[in-house]
């Protein structure tokens, strides 16, 4: 009987990502107390955003690397040090300057964990299992998005913002325990019997790619790496934008306070668990059923990016809660997408590199991330200074329902067919110098 013991590592990553996007949001939440407290305008808090999201850019190259480098053990909890110090840090800073510096920090931190997490899922599971056990992972930004607004107003009306920020802080350190205890690649570790080893290794030979022999930058050249990396470049601002401004719209919107914010925030964020696992299992029973895997992926990514298209349509919806109904299908939709778009450096490159790819779409997300916000705070403090601030609103949801099918449509052109296999490492290699090309050894793989 083959063990479960790759659920329990899939559980630790699940509860690193909740605990990474319950950090991530205390900001959002408490954005009307400190905005009276710093006295911040919006474009004030557009730039920590875009603080946060230039060092998250930033950190995906460097951990990526460092990752691929020293290992998912160590990276992982590297990572997870330096964003809970900083997550910690926001109670001890006292104006905008400071709370920028911890702000990046968080962001640089906090950019480690899918390149840890992916490369984890990638040594811990079966290719058929990894879209799901993904999807599981992914979850746990709907879970931490959940958690956040019903604990973090709570804890800031009864403690303060100050202990709110130190106590969501120190669950970073009880995780990296148990990380440091637990985590060992299948292949060392003591707590993994040997048929689930086979299990996980199964087919290994007829799906994993030749050794990279190439520099980082060789990446660059891959269409299949940039395919990855405008996928995430169009859709990862969306999903920051209703992480981030969600609050300040149902403020602005409906005039919720800090006390009503929870419910309909809870709603949509609960809808993206369901997404996540379910983008993810859809893919995994299309290839369970006779798909091949790169056919999954592409039809699962389609049918969430048309999800997304009603959100487009929010300018004719005026009733609270129905508003949320198409709020939680586009976060939903999205999370479904990013289940099997981070699956995709795992389906097209070699092991040794896939927290690198991972960690170049990260940054092109992340640079999306900048150059959005910066486009949000100046269209929303334009609409609120003509007292108009549903239009702004409107506009944005507009570009949040298309950006979805045009990401979709632009990496069909560059995903190659088929997807990067030693083909496509050889004509890489004759477009490389001598030294630095790729040398894999010729062997015709099917994904």
């Amino acid at each position: 009987m083959v063990g479960k013991y790759r659920w329990f590592i899939c559980s630790l990553l699940f509860a690193a990502t909740t605990i990474n996007y319950v950090d991530r949001q205390v900001l959002s939440l408490l954005k009307p107390l400190l905005e009276s407290t710093f006295n911040w305008s919006e474009k004030d808090y557009s730039y920590l955003v875009i603080i946060f999201q230039a060092c998250y850019a930033v950190g995906f190259i460097s951990f990526g690397k460092l990752i691929d480098r020293v290992g998912t053990r160590l990276g992982y909890a590297l990572c997870m040090m330096v964003w809970s110090l900083a997550s910690i840090g926001h109670a001890f800073v006292s104006g905008t300057a400071s709370f920028g510096f911890v702000r990046g920090l968080l962001g640089f931190g906090e950019s480690g964990n899918f390149p840890s997490a992916l490369k984890a899922v990638s040594e811990w599971f079966p290719a058929h299992e990894r879209t799901l056990a993904v999807g599981i992972v992914t979850a746990g930004t709907s879970i931490g998005a959940i958690m956040a607004p019903a604990t973090v107003p709570w804890l800031a009306v009864t403690y303060g913002w100050k202990a709110t920020f130190i106590i969501t802080g120190l669950s970073g350190f009880v995780w990296l325990a148990v990380w440091l205890y637990t985590y060992q690649v299948p292949e060392t570790s003591t707590r993994l019997s040997a048929e689930e080893l086979h299990y996980i290794r199964q087919n290994a030979s007829n799906t994993e790619l030749p050794e990279f022999k190439g520099r980082w930058i060789d990446l660059l050249k891959m269409r299949a790496t940039w395919a990855f990396a405008v996928g995430k470049f169009m859709t990862d601002p969306i999903w920051f934008f209703i992480l981030f401004w969600l609050p300040s719209y149902f403020s602005d919107r409906y005039h919720l306070n800090l006390q009503h914010l929870g419910l309909p925030l809870m709603v949509v964020y609960c809808s993206t668990s369901v997404g996540s696992v379910g983008g993810g299992w859809l893919s995994s029973f299309m290839v369970k059923h006779g798909w091949k895997v790169a056919n999954a992926r592409r039809t699962t990514m389609l049918i969430m990016a048309l999800l997304v298209v009603p959100l487009a349509f929010s300018a004719k919806v005026d009733a609270m809660w129905l508003m949320i109904v198409l709020l939680s299908l586009a976060a939903a939709a999205h999370q479904g997408w990013s289940a099997n778009i981070y699956s995709l450096p795992a389906d097209h490159f070699p092991k040794e590199m896939i927290a690198s790819v991972q960690g170049i779409g990260g940054m092109a997300g992340s640079i999306g991330g900048m150059l959005f916000p910066l486009g949000i705070g100046i269209l929303l403090d334009h609409y609120r200074h003509l007292n108009s601030i549903t239009t702004g609103y409107y506009i944005l949801f507009t570009v949040c329902g298309s950006a979805y099918l045009t990401a979709w449509c632009i990496m069909q052109f560059l995903i190659p067919k088929p997807p990067v296999t030693q083909t496509e490492f050889k004509s890489e290699k004759s477009n490389a110098s001598p030294k630095t090309g790729v040398r894999p050894t010729m062997r015709r793989v099917t994904i």
